[in-house]
Formats: structure tokens, C-alpha cells, sequence
């Protein structure tokens, strides 16, 4: 049996994608309104810039998409819209582009090279990013992709596109993160207390944590059996992380973290504490007055109506 070897054309590679929040936070909005309690995703354009194999996405906007679910193969993308609003951003902002569209997928469908192709006409080499808009796993919520022209070696198949992952990260300039920080202070769970949050917040970064670092020992697993090669980079970077931790085996420092330790659960124990008498103390108050209420109704002198013909 031959074997079939590919060799992948495409225009300049691109090497990372940069989604800035303010992007994120209006395709969530977006699918908060159209879609959301529902198996349909959102579909729009993303515009920024490129520079030297990075995509720089600083603006988004959603575009009318329908797809049938039974049939990929039938669906309709309203690029006449599209076109209008690219219009408009253009006259408030020149230097922004169309860099690709996304998706909140929240995986690659069947029919996606189909609109990628689409994006071939307004952009040479455009992006796809998929946005998790209910993510169940901790880390970033963007995949992103670019296509390429896959050519077979022997000639026995036509060449075909295909999508090629390439790294996403979020980042944002100073201003945009006072604006997003101001933003998300302002949205709070009221039912929640402070204290809540806080230990919420930092379970979740422990699982962050606990995520990171299993990866980081599969990789090595790897290495170690010869499955991935040697990057003495990613070692170097793995050698300062541990270099940063500090030495557990000094008495001090135990009895250091123990006393710390000792006092915050102190706190919060005696704060739980305190909330319990000042329910119950709110509770005895409220018995106390509907007594009170209860007497007073009972003390009112009951009319007695007159007699008729009297």
C-alpha cells in the first residue's frame, strides 16, 4: 500500500492570533441575545491588523447567519450585511481591517471551510476563531485557525483545504484594561457575599493551577519516553518556576505559613460566628414584634353593629 504524502501551500504563515476582551465580551453579548438556551451558534466578522505573521483582532461584529441542522450543506451568511457595517467602521476607524470571522462553534463544523472561503475575497489569508462561550474546562475559550492547501505527492487526489491550529492568547492595551476592569467590577452576584467570591475565586485558580501543572507533567512523560523532542527552551522556563519556589524544608518558614494559616481560619471562624448571633438576634427581634403587632390587634375595641329597628 503506497503511502500518500502531503505538503501544505498557503501565503505567509500566521504565527499567533491576539484577541483583545473588548472583542469577547461583545460575541458573548451577542449570543446572549440571539442564541443562547439554544443548539445555535453566532457567526461574525473580527477586524484588526496583521503584522509580521500576527493577528491583532481589537474589533467584532455579528453578522445574520442561518445554517439547517440536518443538511451542513445548507446555509446562508448575510455578506451584503456585512458589507454595509465594514463600511460604516471604516469611516470611524481606517487602520482596522478584516482580519477573518469567528465563530462560538464551540468545535469546527463541517461546513466552516465553506464560509472560510467566503473570507478569501475581503482578506488574503483570514483566521477563524472559535469562541467558547460556555467554557467547562479553565483556560482560554479561543481556538484559532487558518487554511491551507493541502497538495497529495503522487497526484492521485486533487488538493483540498484544511484548517491548521495556530496559538490564541488574550491581550489589551492599558486603557482597554481600566475599561473591561471598571466593566466586570460593576457586575456582582448580589446573593453572594465577598467572602464567597474570594474563596471562590481562589478554588478556581487552584484548579487552574492543578490543570497547568499536569500538563506540564505529561509533557515530560513524553520527552522522557522519546515521544516529543527535546526543547531546551520550555526546560529553561520550567527551571526558573522552580527556582521561584521557596525552600519547604525550613523550620521557620513552616511555623511561619502555620501561624498565617492559624489566623486567617481564626478570622473566619469568629466572623461566622458573629453573622450567627446577629441572625438569630434578628430573628428574636422580629418574634418580639410581631407579638407586639399581635397584641395591639387583639387589644382594639370590635364594633358592634345596632340592631335593626331599634
Amino acid at each position: 500500500m503506497d503511502v500518500i504524502k502531503t505538503q501544505q501551500i498557503s501565503a505567509r504563515p500566521i504565527e499567533k492570533v491576539i484577541v483583545h476582551p473588548l472583542v469577547l465580551l461583545s460575541i458573548v453579548d451577542n449570543y446572549n441575545r440571539v442564541a443562547k438556551d439554544t443548539r445555535r451558534r453566532v457567526v461574525g466578522v473580527l477586524l484588526g491588523s496583521t503584522f509580521k505573521g500576527t493577528v491583532d483582532v481589537t474589533n467584532s461584529y455579528a453578522v445574520p447567519f442561518e445554517e439547517d441542522e440536518k443538511d451542513p450543506s445548507i446555509w446562508f451568511l448575510d455578506h451584503n450585511y456585512h458589507e454595509s457595517m465594514f463600511s460604516m467602521f471604516k469611516r470611524i476607524n481606517a487602520k482596522e481591517h478584516v482580519v477573518g470571522w469567528y465563530s462560538t462553534g464551540p468545535k469546527l463544523r463541517e461546513n466552516d471551510l465553506n464560509i472560510h472561503t467566503l473570507f478569501d475575497d475581503y482578506v488574503l489569508n483570514p483566521v477563524l476563531v472559535i469562541i467558547d462561550v460556555q467554557p467547562k474546562e479553565l483556560g482560554i475559550p479561543t481556538k484559532a485557525y487558518y487554511a491551507v492547501e493541502e497538495v497529495k505527492e503522487n497526484a492521485t487526489q486533487k488538493s483540498q483545504k484544511v484548517f491548521v491550529h495556530v496559538p490564541s492568547e488574550i491581550a489589551a492595551h492599558e486603557v482597554e484594561e481600566i475599561g473591561v476592569e471598571h466593566l466586570l467590577r460593576d457586575v456582582k452576584d448580589t446573593t453572594i457575599s465577598t467572602l464567597a467570591t474570594e474563596v471562590t475565586g481562589k478554588l478556581t485558580a487552584l484548579k487552574g493551577l492543578d490543570a497547568r501543572l499536569k500538563e506540564i507533567r505529561s509533557y515530560l512523560d513524553l520527552v522522557i519516553d522519546g515521544k516529543l523532542p527535546l526543547n531546551h527552551e520550555i526546560l529553561y522556563h520550567l527551571q526558573d518556576v522552580f527556582n521561584l519556589l521557596p525552600n519547604l524544608n525550613v523550620n521557620e518558614l513552616i511555623k511561619a505559613f502555620a501561624v498565617k494559616t492559624n489566623d486567617m481560619m481564626l478570622v473566619i471562624y469568629l466572623s461566622s460566628l458573629i453573622r450567627s448571633v446577629i441572625a438569630l438576634h434578628n430573628l428574636i427581634n422580629n418574634k418580639i414584634l410581631n407579638k407586639e403587632h399581635e397584641k395591639a390587634e387583639d387589644s382594639k375595641p370590635v364594633a358592634v353593629p345596632a340592631a335593626a329597628g331599634s
